[in-house]
């Protein structure tokens, strides 16, 4: 529901002393954000009754939650007390959402009948349980966010009529029946027939996630087109889980341990083949000796006099340099700086060229300045999980190489092949002027500015230029990259003109299926698909559209194809303070900003119009304000000091 206000508690004893391991809280934050939910506050408390009873009762006494979620403790687990901690608050149990989030989960496995789920209201706020895995909590939140159940449970709750949930799905064609209104709008009719309205809400509220289903795309062989689209509108939520649940990750292949490993996923538990060090050695510059050798005078002797294997001899220190191994028999090492030069050895001329003695000035203990073997990484240590992400700053690349690992099993990085579609468009780079009457054409800003992105995060593009109108056409461009890459992404083509043509071809001539042809999103309606079992993303024609779907839904597809976890597949977000009024739409919208730190935390600046045809409001962006839809009873505007989410697309400035 628009700018409804939610809650989340993860409920976990060790995310309670470890917030990293809360995965589910997250997920649940990021889904919910993108469905125009304003997620107030994110807390965890360990699987104890009294600390959950604590939270929830103080969120609901402060009047301002609409939805409270929960995650994790709905199990028969020994610790698992959610249950019991929430139901004693329950004003009004919801028996039919329980039975929702069951069917939805039983979907997936039988274990699901394990899980002991329990919903209602207190007061005037929602309360759901959800499981504590991330899967059973995006099954369950699909479930919920289908078809307006949970806005339309929600709206009841705050005294609203849910006449506004009603008339968004009669508008895209979805039955509505009698009687599924709050009965504070029951006329005098069914008052005086003793209120016979019913509030069960059995009704077919909405869309599944699309499945393999009939061809809906017009047939361009005709030269009748639909006037309305047959692709039913989904919320975002709902197409970014479709993402994540119809892609899979790539195969796994062997890859050396070098700078270009950046970015894959590692596929296996890379465990330290040998000590490291291997051998006893020193953490300083110095000289190693006996911890029994008292401050005084020695010879110093070095690797090209003394023998490491040999005992160091009474009377010598060995010079070390940091990381250094120590000869057989000294078991300290005193630093340069607490010796002082007695002696040089001289050349023939006299010249002095290397230390002959030294004096030590203190005695140093037995372990002194040494590491010793095993004492960074034991051999068979876990250094690296499966699924650890490579990052750039060089830290993963950097424990295998420190482990001695030259080779390393990571998932495939997809590869895109990319194209833009319209016989209006123009090559920047090879421009031919098309045939007119003074109109040159328009020049092709998605494929440069979508091959930079795909580019700049890593991943290798195949470009197959710029697709003329004509069926032929898109059926050969479309098959060579099915062909040649993991991911097809294309820009235009995907309204309703006569010249647009991808839903067909997808659909009528590459055996494919449209998982979502319409999402409720301002800017865009992006399409996404599969063909060959190759993802299609189909995104609009205009600029600033087609890069904002990019950074929604595109770059999460190719995560999860390079075998990410799904918790780290979506780009991070951040709760942002705006500095500048901000009119709300009845869609949500993606608003693209200059997000800067300040010492009070997050501020977002609009980067000006919005305009989807403007990619110049992408200039300097690096975020996008993630505006709810406008609501039927709530504000048409954000103010000057709101907060609101945002997602993260580059680097963060300072104020």
């Amino acid at each position: 529901m628009a700018g409804a206000r939610v809650a989340i508690l993860t409920v976990s004893d060790t995310a309670a002393t470890d917030a990293s391991a809360d995965r589910s809280g997250p997920v649940i934050q990021s889904i919910l954000t993108q469905s125009g939910y304003v997620c107030r506050h994110l807390v965890i408390v360990p699987d104890d009754e009294i600390r959950i009873r604590t939270v929830v009762l103080g969120w609901c006494d402060q009047g301002d939650i609409d939805w409270i979620v929960t995650t994790g403790g709905t199990g028969f687990g020994v610790r698992d007390r959610t249950p019991e901690a929430i139901k004693p608050l329950l004003e009004r149990e919801a028996p039919g959402l329980v039975h929702l989030l069951l069917s939805a989960s039983l979907q997936s496995t039988p274990l699901a009948a394990l899980s002991r789920p329990v919903a209602g209201t207190i007061r005037h706020t929602l309360i759901v349980t959800l499981p504590g895995s991330v899967k059973a909590v995006q099954e369950n939140l699909v479930a919920l966010l289908n078809g307006g159940v949970a806005d339309h449970a929600v709206e009841l709750v705050r005294g609203g009529s849910g006449r506004a949930v009603h008339a968004a799905l009669a508008a895209e064609g979805v039955r509505v029946p009698e009687g599924s209104v709050s009965s504070a709008d029951v006329g005098a009719g069914a008052s005086e027939s003793g209120g016979a309205h019913h509030d069960h809400h059995h009704h077919g509220h909405g869309h599944a996630p699309p499945q393999s289903r009939s061809v809906l795309s017009h047939d361009s062989s005709l030269p009748a087109r639909h006037r309305e689209s047959p692709y039913p509108l989904v919320s975002v939520a709902e197409a970014y889980l479709t993402v994540l649940r119809e892609i899979q990750p790539l195969s796994v292949a062997e890859a050396p341990v070098t700078p270009h490993l950046r970015g894959h996923v590692i596929a296996e538990d890379v465990l330290a083949p040998q000590n490291v060090p291997a051998t006893a050695s020193t953490n300083v510059d110095g000289y190693a000796l006996r911890s029994t050798d008292p401050p005084g005078i020695y010879k110093v002797l070095g690797a090209q006099t003394h023998s490491l294997s040999n005992p160091l001899p009474l009377g010598a220190v060995f010079r070390v340099n940091t990381g250094g191994p120590l000869p057989a028999g000294a078991d300290a090492v005193i630093m340069v700086e607490d010796t002082r030069l007695h002696s040089t050895q001289r050349t023939p001329l006299g010249e002095a060229f290397e230390e002959d003695e030294i004096e030590t000035l203190a005695a140093v203990p037995r372990g002194e300045n040494v590491r010793e073997p095993g004492s960074d990484v034991r051999q068979g240590e876990l250094v690296l999980e499966r699924g650890t992400v490579v990052h750039s700053a060089g830290g993963e690349i950097g424990t295998l190489a420190f482990v001695g690992r030259t080779m390393v099993n990571v998932v495939r990085r997809p590869v895109v092949a990319l194209l833009s579609t319209g016989n209006e468009l123009l090559d920047v780079q090879s421009p031919n002027p098309l045939p007119s009457d003074g109109w040159g054409g328009i020049w092709d800003t998605n494929r440069p500015s979508l091959q930079a992105a795909i580019e700049g995060l890593g991943y290798q593009v195949i470009d197959l230029g710029i697709v003329p109108d004509s069926l032929e056409a898109h059926v050969a461009a479309l098959r060579r990259g099915l062909e040649s890459a993991d991911l097809l992404l294309t820009t235009g083509g995907t309204s309703m003109g006569v010249g647009d043509l991808l839903k067909p071809v997808i659909e009528r001539h590459l055996g494919g299926t449209i998982h979502f042809g319409r999402i409720k999103v301002k800017p865009g309606k992006p399409t996404t698909g599969r063909s060959e079992r190759v993802p299609v993303f189909a995104l609009p024609g205009n600029p600033a559209s087609a890069l904002v779907m990019f950074h929604v839904f595109v770059i999460p597809a190719l995560r999860k194809l390079g075998g990410w976890p799904e918790s780290s597949c979506r780009l991070p977000s951040v709760r942002v303070q705006i500095q500048e009024s901000m009119r709300l739409d009845p869609r949500p919208e993606y608003h693209r900003a200059i997000i800067k730190a300040s010492i009070t935390g997050f501020k977002a600046y609009s980067t000006g119009g919005q305009r989807s045809s403007r990619v110049a409001s992408l200039k300097g962006a690096n975020g996008l304000i993630a505006l709810p839809a406008r609501g039927e009873k709530g504000p048409s505007r954000l103010e000057i000091g709101d907060f609101v989410e945002a997602i993260i697309i580059g680097e963060l400035q300072m104020e």
